[in-house]
């Protein structure tokens, strides 16, 4: 009974520093469309909702999209432009989806209100929804964003990889003002959603060069790995990146990398290190509900500073008619 009271004070001051936390973000600010698209986040919400209705997969492709915008040049939807040589053909964005859904909500938003809501915006919103959507905490998205105009491939090296190093991935987040805290906490987006068997099975036959698997791996983990992914197996195959509730939004992401049950070799790795472990830690905490909720809000804010990367605002870029193409 002790140990439940000392926790309503504490929610109540993070349920308050959400709040004031949350309104502005650089040129950015809540209910940027209030007046000039008064049903812009109800419209994204519904184009989300629906396709989730239909799979509940998409809602991690989503996510996953968005992080991989605001990683190349900002939060700008270049990741959207289709093209031979754009972001979306690169080597690092193999799988990325959700597009469909991004141009069904501009579609919907351009016979509304026609040139005023970004393709950028859409994404932060689209993302948010969908973490809402699968059971995790929903925060207000700084909106205002504007449309870039350039889209490279070769830009693309910049984005994190799973056969990252601590020290590639605190480079990589660093460049985009972002510490360790953030790297961690945005990590566990990964309670959600799968990877296939040919970005990790390296780490289950010779990884080692002399056919041992990776020793951080437990050993009953690595046993239920080889059945899924099995040696010269199909490399597209589909596995969770949370073993336990990968549909959920959840802290069980954080207690599978404590116990060596990270999919990903980049996830692993951030037991490696004392700094993110130590994050790791607090975030795998036994007490029932503070963790989850704790997560929650970190993930909230880390999403919100991370969406507000080298924004593109006010005269700088445009509004893209099609999401796909700029005018």
């Amino acid at each position: 009974m002790e140990s439940s009271l000392w926790l309503v004070p504490l929610m109540i001051v993070l349920v308050a520093s959400w709040s004031s936390t949350a309104v502005v973000h650089g040129q950015l600010k809540n209910g940027f469309y209030s007046s000039s698209c008064p049903k812009a986040e109800a419209i994204v919400r519904s184009a989300v909702e629906s396709a989730f209705k239909d799979d509940p997969s998409i809602a991690p492709g989503l996510l996953r999209l968005h992080f991989h915008d605001c990683f190349v040049q900002g939060c700008d939807g270049s990741v959207l432009i289709s093209g031979p040589n754009a972001e979306r053909s690169a080597p690092q964005n193999l799988g990325i989806r959700g597009f469909e859904v991004i141009d069904a909500a501009k579609t919907q938003l351009e016979a509304s209100c026609p040139g005023v809501v970004s393709c950028a915006d859409i994404l932060a919103l689209a993302a948010r929804d969908s973490v809402d959507l699968s059971n995790g905490p929903s925060w207000a998205v700084p909106t205002g964003r504007r449309d870039g105009r350039v889209s490279s491939s070769s830009q693309a090296a910049v984005l994190p990889s799973p056969l990252d190093s601590i020290a590639a991935q605190r480079q990589k987040f660093a460049a985009k003002g972002l510490d360790d805290h953030d790297l961690v906490t945005l990590a566990g987006a990964h309670t959600i959603g799968q990877t296939e068997c040919r970005f990790m099975s390296y780490r289950l036959y010779n990884f080692t060069a002399t056919g041992n698997a990776d020793p951080t791996i437990s050993q009953s983990f690595l046993a239920q790995l080889q059945t899924l992914c099995p040696r010269n197996g199909n490399g597209l195959k589909k596995i969770p990146l949370d073993r336990d509730s990968h549909g959920n939004f959840d802290t069980s992401f954080f207690k599978n990398v404590k116990a060596g049950n990270g999919v990903l070799e980049s996830d692993q790795r951030l037991w490696d290190d004392a700094n993110t472990r130590r994050i790791v830690e607090n975030y795998a905490g036994t007490i029932r509900g503070l963790f989850g909720f704790r997560f929650d809000f970190e993930f909230s804010k880390a999403m919100i500073k991370m969406s507000g990367v080298e924004v593109k605002t006010g005269k700088d870029g445009e509004i893209r008619k099609v999401c796909s193409r700029v005018n």
